[in-house]
Formats: structure tokens, C-alpha cells, sequence
């Protein structure tokens, strides 16, 4: 027989069981604990899942290099959402693969969970060097804070880029304009938004 006592007049945060022969008594907080805190069981379990999934993730990528993470996102209530982006694209089977590296190696039985996972769209902004990389000899549409540029990404590395395009100036002697070639080397921390430009 268990039985709960309510000392909360000389213990304000203890419930005391009383099991057998025995009483147990057990500190309580008794701060209420938003979904999603630090705090909570929900945090705490989000993480561990996120954790999971993360050395799964790896070890698909390791498996198939040509893939890669853009974005792990895991909700309080174990939504997994996990986009991914590959140096030679992202095919169907790919999303499946992944898919399935990461659902076969969670058990539901323990944590329930919903599983989403879905390529960069190629309307989706850029978000990190090696899908530059991949992007090199296409046209770009780069936002700085101040500035716009459209050119042809024609080199990136693990800290900047440089776009080159061709633009129409006045000449430096005479009327009329002449066509020149610009360049531009673009440091990822100065980009706000980056796009491939699609032309059909």
C-alpha cells in the first residue's frame, strides 16, 4: 500500500510516501514549468531525441558524401523536420534513404515522433559554403546590407565568394558607354540573402 501525505505546513516542497513499513520523502519544485522551458521534460527529452537523430544523420552522410544538412529542427513535441542538399542534387530515393536511416534506428515504442524530410528548394535562400560550392558557375542574386549584386558566382571558399558580371558605364573619355567587366568578393558574414536565379 502506498500512501501520499500532505505535509506541506512543515515541508512545503516534500511529498512523503509511505510504503510498507517505511516513509520516503521526495523534494518537489513546485514552479510551474512552461512547455518547451529548459526546465521542462519536454525540453530535455526534445534534446536527447534531437541528439539521436543528429548521430544518425551523420552517419547517412557518411555513408553517401554527397549528401549533406542544411537544417535539423525538433519540436517539444517530436516533430523531426530534417532538410538536406547534395552536391549533385537531391533525388527522391535520396529523401527516402535518409528517411529511413533515421525511423529504423528510433523506437517509437520508447518516443513517438514524426518524421519529415525534404530537399533545399531551389528557391530557398543559400545557407552555407558547400552549397555555394555547388552553385559555382550559375547566376546569383546577393543581398548585402547596403547592396545588391547579379553575377555569376564564379568562386566560392569556406569564407567568401566572388561574383562577376558585366555592366554598361559611361566611357572615361568621350560620350556613350562602354561594356566592362566587375568583379566582387563577398564575405559570407556581409550576405543577408543569397538565390540562384533561375532563367528558362
Amino acid at each position: 500500500m502506498v500512501r501520499i501525505l500532505n505535509l506541506q505546513s512543515f515541508l512545503p516542497k516534500c511529498l512523503v510516501f509511505f510504503l510498507g513499513n517505511y516513509y520516503y520523502i521526495c523534494n518537489v519544485e513546485t514552479k510551474k514549468v512552461q512547455r518547451g522551458d529548459i526546465k521542462s521534460p519536454l525540453f530535455i527529452t526534445s534534446m536527447k531525441l534531437k541528439e539521436n537523430v543528429e548521430k544518425l544523420l551523420q552517419e547517412a552522410f557518411e555513408e553517401n558524401n554527397s549528401l549533406f544538412l542544411i537544417d535539423l529542427i525538433v519540436t517539444p513535441d517530436n516533430q523531426i523536420r530534417v532538410v538536406i542538399d547534395g552536391d549533385k542534387g537531391v533525388s527522391v530515393e535520396d529523401c527516402m534513404y535518409v528517411s529511413r536511416k533515421v525511423e529504423h534506428n528510433l523506437d517509437r515504442e520508447e518516443e513517438d515522433f514524426s518524421l519529415e524530410v525534404t530537399s533545399a528548394g531551389v528557391s530557398e535562400p543559400l545557407q552555407i559554403p558547400r552549397q555555394y560550392k555547388k552553385n559555382i558557375g550559375r547566376k546569383l542574386q546577393v543581398k548585402t546590407e547596403n547592396e545588391k549584386f547579379e553575377g555569376n558566382l564564379i568562386d566560392a571558399t569556406e569564407t567568401d565568394i566572388k561574383l562577376q558580371w558585366k555592366a554598361r558605364e559611361p566611357k572615361p573619355v568621350g560620350k556613350g558607354k562602354v561594356t566592362v567587366e566587375k568583379e566582387a568578393v563577398l564575405e559570407y558574414s556581409a550576405i543577408v540573402e543569397a538565390k540562384v536565379m533561375i532563367t528558362f
